[in-house]
Parts: structure tokens; C-alpha cells; sequence
């Protein structure tokens, strides 16, 4: 019997042997897997969209009404898309293949429309490849997450432009593993924090897709265009002209999206005063002249 029982108490500790090896592999294969895997950012909807408003708001500057852009994942599965009026019909699908190659293959479109010229013509056969100028990744900081493609303007160069531009505004959208979902969280300033960003003229709320700017003029602006935001402004105190629409031969980049110049050639006058509202689109020039009075007017940027 003390045989017997000291065989069962082998088989015991075998099988708790066993357990634990068994459970120390697992444990070992769950870390390696773990540490295989890693956060990815990506495009949302609501990121596209803005990086097409910022492409749109170019298109209409450089004076390119007939535009297609197309905004793909880094896989090139197509996200959004902008027809604008007056294009042609094959521009959506020159788009799509523009955008697809730019985020599939990493590079901008016109690389390998150069490398074709030069003699390569054999990557004409490989298959989703539209080596045509117009197409640029999308890049947050070294990743790319995405592409954009232009077809339908006035140039393979302006095509190129105008990707280039909305290609920037995705630099500066808020965008994570997530994607850059927005925020749901309720903001409130009260009338103190108001009155003193009047007295400074600053931004109040900045959430990514929208800013609330308290906007207070002394003298004459500049002309502005603002390619990715749209401009509500509601003026609250004093009165001014606003200029807008036209051009500006003077205008220079000076951020991405960014653009001052010095006068509008051809625009519309309107005088502004209190309890007056104006809503500027994305890429539209504007600027303020005839100032009178301190002028305080909220500005809502929507992007």
C-alpha cells in the first residue's frame, strides 16, 4: 500500500509539474503577443471630410471649380469623396487611383510618372496604379495613414497643389489610434474670461474641428483665406466694411492654411455693424477696412 501511494504521489506532482509549465508557456506566448501588437492611426470620416474642405478651399483659390478629390485609408479603400460641379466624368475614378497609389505605395504620384518618362514603362502592368501627378500620402509624423488624390483641375500641376494642400491639413487635425474622434465634453467660459479675450482678442475654444475666436479691431485688417476653416463671424459691437471674394496677387503662405496678402482685387463690399452675421466658406479671401470704433465681433472657425 505505501507503494501504491507513493506512485500516486508522483502522478501528482507530474500533473502539477506539467500545470505549471503549461501555464508559463501561456503566460510567455500571451507577452510575446502582446508586445506584437501596436497602435495604429488611422482616418475617420470626420478627418476626411476636413482634409477634402482644406483641398476644396484650395481648389476654389487657385480657380480649379471642376476639381475631384479623393481621400483613401493607407490600404487605399476609398473614405470620402468631392465631385465638384463642372468636372468631367472620369475624374472620380482618376482620383480614387491617384489617391490609392499615393497611400498603397508610399510616395507621391508624380515619382512614378517620372520614373515612366525615364523609361520604366514595364510599371504600367502593375495592377490598382494610376502613376499620373495628383496623388500624395497622407503622413502623421513618420506613418502614413492614408492618401489624397486630385484630378480635373486646371493642371497635373494644380492637381498636385491642391492634394499637396489637403495632404498639410491633416498635420494638424488631433488624430490618434482612434482616429480623432471628437470630443462630447461640454465647454463653458464665463462673461470674465469673455470680456478679457475681447480686450485681447483671442481664442476662446479650440477643438479641433472648431474654434471660437473673441475678435477685437482697432484699425483696417489684411486680406486673409483661410483654406480648411470656415468663418461665421457675428459682430457685436462698432461697424466696418468686410471685403470678400476676389483675389489677393499679394497672397503668401504664412502657417499651413494660412494666407495674407495685402489687398482684394475685385471683391464685394458690405457694411458690417452690430448684430450682423456673415459666413465666409473655406478659401474665400475677406478683410476688414473703414473701421469705426472699437470693432468686437465673435468669430466661430469651422473646419
Amino acid at each position: 500500500m505505501h507503494s501504491v501511494d507513493r506512485e500516486r504521489g508522483r502522478d501528482v506532482v507530474r500533473w502539477l509539474a506539467g500545470a505549471v509549465a503549461a501555464a508559463v508557456v501561456a503566460a510567455t506566448g500571451a507577452g510575446t503577443a502582446d508586445a506584437q501588437v501596436v497602435e495604429k492611426k488611422g482616418l475617420t470620416l470626420n478627418a476626411a471630410k476636413q482634409v477634402i474642405a482644406t483641398a476644396v478651399g484650395e481648389a476654389r483659390r487657385v480657380g480649379a471649380p471642376g476639381a475631384v478629390i479623393a481621400v483613401v485609408d493607407d490600404g487605399g479603400n476609398l473614405i470620402a469623396l468631392e465631385r465638384l460641379d463642372g468636372t468631367f466624368p472620369a475624374g472620380a475614378p482618376i482620383s480614387i487611383g491617384k489617391a490609392r497609389t499615393a497611400a498603397t505605395f508610399k510616395k507621391p504620384t508624380r515619382f512614378f510618372e517620372d520614373v515612366i518618362k525615364n523609361g520604366r514603362t514595364a510599371m504600367v502592368a502593375l495592377p490598382d496604379f494610376t502613376p499620373l501627378q495628383g496623388g500624395i500620402p497622407i503622413v502623421i509624423g513618420e506613418e502614413v495613414i492614408g492618401g489624397i488624390g486630385v484630378s480635373g483641375a486646371a493642371s497635373a500641376q494644380q492637381d498636385e497643389e491642391i492634394a499637396l494642400a489637403g495632404a498639410a491639413a491633416a498635420k494638424t487635425l488631433k488624430i490618434g489610434a482612434a482616429g480623432g474622434e471628437l470630443s462630447r465634453r461640454v465647454t463653458f467660459i464665463d462673461r470674465q474670461t469673455v470680456a478679457a479675450g475681447f480686450e485681447k482678442g483671442q481664442v476662446l475654444v479650440n477643438a479641433g474641428n472648431y474654434m471660437v475666436h473673441a475678435s477685437h479691431r482697432d484699425m483696417n485688417g489684411v486680406a486673409e483665406i483661410h483654406t480648411l476653416d470656415t468663418d461665421l463671424v457675428y459682430v457685436l459691437a462698432g461697424s466696418a466694411t468686410i471685403v470678400t471674394g476676389g483675389a489677393v496677387p499679394t497672397a503668401k503662405p504664412i502657417e499651413p492654411n494660412e494666407l495674407r496678402g495685402t489687398a482684394i482685387v475685385g471683391g464685394e463690399s458690405r457694411r458690417v455693424a452690430r448684430g450682423d452675421v456673415v459666413v465666409i466658406p473655406a478659401g474665400v479671401p475677406h478683410m476688414f477696412t473703414d473701421v469705426q470704433g472699437p470693432l468686437d465681433y465673435y468669430v466661430v472657425k469651422v473646419r
